[in-house]
């Protein structure tokens, strides 16, 4: 019925889980439902069910279960009553000494699964429940995390239930982690179905708020305040002080404001700063002090964004309409604080509020972003924003929780830290790393103080033996030893420390360095927010070099797992979402020198790389300011709305770009490329910016078909001639170098090819015949190209040097370069010989000869032929007369036919091995006749009996 899943973890077997699924799917009486649950809930190890937490067979209750079972959970929390528990326990357990403390550990047990079990119901959205059923399980998680009862009250149900076992630490740490959960799992959790606005919003399903418009948490914020409002009936496990108490109320006071003007006219930004008020009011319960300075700053950002609003509306003086509006920077601040906090839910409501203040963000406030995320800060002391970490006491409990997790990770439950089981998984391998230091350090070598020191204590007591003395060793007395062995162990106790101090010091860096990378990749959401959703404004452009200073930085260093996902990261939101958005800035202003130099600096600095990889977002960005600058004509809105908008448009529009200036920056790079034996850029960089920018192309034609042959290497001739077809293939470069310029150009390729392909030796280098390859895929454009458009350009040495080249190169029958060798010839007039098919003579093989027939004897097997036996004289008469007439029987003519052929066929049988030598056939045919005979005589048995009978007895006469 269970299976052990880990030491002192059981679960449910998979058959009866699948058993208990299909039943309570098929019934639907709600009492025997809710038996099935209780039962199966009640049978535990140790205080803990061995059902999961999560166990998804609860989404076939009726709702009537659904409510009832939740009371029994909740009773069971107040009141564990552990005798009425079908409670198992191994062998092992019950030998184990530590009897005493099995009824605490098995409440604990038994209340953290209780609550891991009520937020997994309120997770799932197949369970059938209520608003008030969801209302009510959050409001007994938030009671009993953070207050306690004084006395009863009627206004306050989570005050009648009385706790029959004081609630622990522990146990109080479970419930706070699981109440803020609980509010990501209900930021989540869609309108009810059977409320009355569940009709009108099956369009557009509104997720976080109940029926009457208002979200989960402010509902609980609400209960909060009634809680907080009666002292007498409640009391907080961490009160509040004077200055925490008024910036709650303030909360209050702002929030209210909020749905206020929210009314008058609802806007997406009201929202979010209701629910981030919200939100850091609810945390002011677990960590007060720190977001105390938080809420404050959060208030004054607000109303300097209502005044900024006022002063917009009214219209004042221009010099207060230009104003930075500081309010936004104070946000991005107070959202990087939040962020250091380890929880999910803020981390989306922080993405949310920083969406809806996007169009108001200034430079200072982008750079205060970026500069959290630039490496070179990583090692300063004066941090901006302190990570904190909530998990001081984790692994005290580090058995306990993972037992949770694990089952909780595998049916996919939202958890409120999100860096705990980062954290916890960061432990377990700090503790792998720990045993394999404590390893190292038991083979390494010893320090030298240790070293002097043991070596005083041993000269001390007379235990090592001068030089200068040359006595023998003498024994030491029971004193002395005693000194000694105290002396060793004082010594080796104080190396000890000093070794663990080292490596909890290595594992507190390690920790710090892994928070701040969570941290780093949190405020990666702000920036792909930004980019989404400023991508037309000039401050993206600010975005281009601290990103790729983040890509360069971890590109070159080695990475844990980590830290390659947020390089990952940062490398998409850089060229996927950056580079290759459709929308980007399209006014350029006085930015124009400012622009032409960045991209000065990223070229020089993309050919000074050593990894082509980096090089090719260096060679992105670049090409992202070539966009930019060359920005887009008025009328390619309308154009690109037509089929024939793309063709329509103006190649010679360059907005701002300085195509000399540019095309001269991007000539330097390739004859860096084609001059180089080690380049970090590629022919595919050079193919994308031709592609994309034609006009930029035609200036560097010039500069890229010389190294047809000037390339340092086989390979780069190859490249230029791959770059040069790919130009000369552009219907854009085309229409702008039609008429002469393409005419001279198809000629300068022409003489260009000819040198290159003079050059080949004979050869069976790859690299060359490669190189060949490409070489004649640029001759069929363009011997194709000139013929079409017949231009007066002279081929003759170009074919010339064709007809040559078979003599020089070794042609196959077919392959690449054979194929388009012919290809090219063809414009010639030369066409491919055919070769005559000829079938080749089948020549007999030895070994075949030498086999012997199928169905012939070996001559070892065959029978030896025998002597003929010499007969008397009647003897011979009598056989010769039966010879003669051999159908001689009883009844003249009565064995014709069938019967002939039976009798001369015994005859043969049993006659004498001299007269049937010569006609014996072979054995073969003879077992083949012998079967179809033999089946004859079956049938016409009976006759044979009565016609051949007589003539078997004469010759058995004769023969004797």
């Amino acid at each position: 019925m269970v299976l052990l899943q880990k030491p002192d973890r059981f679960k449910l077997a998979p058959e009866m889980d699948v058993f208990v699924s299909d039943f309570l799917e098929e019934c639907q009486d709600a009492d025997k439902q809710l038996i099935v649950m209780v039962r199966f809930s009640a049978l535990t190890n140790k205080g803990y069910p061995v059902v999961p937490s999560v166990w998804r067979v609860v989404q076939h209750l009726q709702p009537a279960a659904v409510q009832q079972y939740v009371a029994w959970l909740k009773s069971t929390f107040l009141k564990p009553q552990l005798d009425k528990l079908l409670d198992f326990s191994t062998r092992k357990q019950k030998d184990n000494p530590a009897a005493k403390e099995q009824t605490e550990d098995s409440i604990f047990r038994l209340r953290k699964w209780i609550i891991s079990r009520l937020c997994a119901i309120i997770d799932n959205h197949l369970v059938k429940k209520s608003e008030d059923l969801i209302m009510d399980v959050a409001r007994f998680v938030f009671f009993h995390a953070f207050f306690g009862t004084k006395k009863a009250s009627a206004d306050i149900p989570e005050t009648k239930g009385k706790l029959s076992v004081p609630l622990d630490d522990k146990t109080r740490a479970v419930l706070v982690n699981s109440f803020f959960g609980l509010l990501l799992s209900m930021h989540h959790l869609p309108l009810a179905e059977d409320s009355p606005e569940g009709a009108a919003v099956n369009q557009k399903r509104a997720l976080g708020v109940t029926a009457d418009g208002n979200m989960w948490i402010y509902h609980l914020v609400q209960y909060a305040q009634v809680l907080l409002s009666q002292p007498k009936h409640t009391q907080s496990s961490q009160p509040f002080s004077a200055e925490q108490s008024q910036a709650w109320d303030s909360m209050l006071e702002s929030v209210a404001n909020l749905k206020k003007k929210a009314k008058k006219g609802p806007s997406a930004e009201s929202s979010a700063f209701q629910q981030l008020f919200l939100l850091v009011g609810m945390h002011l319960f677990k960590a007060p002090e720190e977001l105390l300075v938080i809420m404050k700053d959060l208030q004054s950002c607000m109303d300097k964004a209502q005044e900024k609003k006022a002063k917009k509306k009214k219209k004042k003086q221009a010099t207060e309409q230009e104003e930075e509006p500081e309010w936004v920077e104070v946000m991005v601040d107070i959202l990087l604080s939040l962020l250091s906090q380890p929880s999910r839910h803020i981390r989306q409501v922080c993405r949310t509020v920083f969406s809806s203040i996007c169009p108001n963000v200034t430079a200072a406030a982008l750079t205060a972003i970026l500069d959290v995320l630039d490496p070179e800060r990583d090692d300063e002391e004066d941090a901006a924003v302190v990570v904190t970490d909530d998990n001081k006491t984790q692994k005290k409990n580090t058995n306990e929780e993972d037992e949770e997790e694990e089952m909780e990770q595998s049916d996919g439950s939202d958890d409120d830290s999100e860096g705990e089981d980062d954290e916890e998984a960061m432990e377990e391998e700090d503790d792998d790393e720990d045993d394999e230091d404590d390893e190292e350090e038991e083979v390494g070598p010893v320090d030298q103080n240790f070293r002097i020191e043991m070596m005083k204590i041993l000269q001390q007591q007379k235990s090592l033996a001068k030089e200068e003395d040359g006595s023998s060793d003498e024994e030491m007395d029971d004193d002395a030893m005693l000194e000694l062995d105290k002396g060793l162990a004082a010594l080796f106790s104080e190396q000890k420390k000093k070794a663990q101090a080292k490596k909890d010091e290595k594992t507190k860096m390690q920790k710090e360095k892994a928070l701040v990378r969570d941290f780093k990749i949190k405020v990666l959401d702000l920036l792909e927010v930004f980019v989404a959703r400023q991508a037309g404004s000039p401050l993206v452009l600010g975005l281009v070099e601290p990103l790729l200073t983040i890509i360069d930085r971890g590109m070159s260093s080695d990475s844990d797992q980590q830290e390659q996902d947020f390089l990952r990261r940062a490398a998409d939101i850089f060229r996927n979402q950056l580079c290759r958005s459709k929308v980007y800035c399209r006014t350029v202003g006085d930015r124009e020198g400012e622009l032409h130099d960045l991209l000065e600096k990223l070229m020089t600095k993309s050919q000074k790389l050593s990894d082509s990889s980096v090089c090719l977002y260096y060679f992105s960005a670049s090409l992202y300011v070539v966009k930019v600058l060359r920005g887009a004509p008025a009328a390619e809105a309308k154009e690109e709305q037509t089929a024939d908008g793309a063709a329509g448009r103006d190649l010679k529009f360059m907005g701002s770009l300085d195509v000399d200036r540019v095309s001269r920056i991007f000539t330097e790079a390739l004859n860096s490329f084609m001059g180089r034996r080690k380049s970090p850029l590629t022919a595919q960089m050079f193919t994308d910016l031709f592609t994309r920018f034609p006009g930029v192309c035609v200036k560097m034609l010039d500069a890229a078909v010389p190294h047809i042959t000037s390339g340092v290497r086989v390979h780069q001739q190859g490249q230029a001639c791959v770059l040069v077809l790919r130009a000369m293939q552009s219907r854009e470069v085309q229409q702008l170098l039609s008429g002469a310029p393409w005419t001279e150009l198809c000629g300068k390729v022409s003489a260009q090819l000819t040198a290159s392909l003079q050059k080949v030796g004979e050869t069976e280098s790859k690299v060359v015949k490669e190189k060949v390859v490409k070489s004649l895929e640029l001759c069929q454009f363009l011997v194709k190209n000139i013929h079409q458009q017949k231009l007066s350009v002279d081929l003759e040495p170009l074919q010339s040097v064709l007809q040559s080249l078979t003599s020089t190169i070794e042609f196959k029958k077919t392959g690449q370069l054979e194929d388009t060798y012919w290809a090219v010839v063809k414009h010639f007039g030369v066409m491919k010989p055919k070769v005559e098919k000829t079938k080749p003579e089948k020549k007999e093989d030895p070994k075949q000869l030498l086999k012997k027939k199928k169905g012939f004897l070996p001559e070892s097997k065959k029978r030896k032929k025998r002597d003929v036996p010499i007969l008397e004289p009647a003897a011979a008469a009598a056989a010769a007369a039966a010879a003669e007439n051999p159908t001689f029987r009883g009844k003249p003519g009565a064995g014709k036919g069938h019967a002939k052929k039976k009798h001369d066929k015994k005859t043969k049988q049993k006659r004498p091995a001299d007269g049937a030598a010569a006609s014996q056939p072979n054995p073969a045919k003879k077992s083949k006749t012998t079967s179809s005979e033999s089946n004859t005589a079956k049938k016409k048995k009976p006759k044979q009996k009565k016609e051949g009978g007589g003539g078997d007895v004469k010759w058995t006469l004769l023969l004797k």
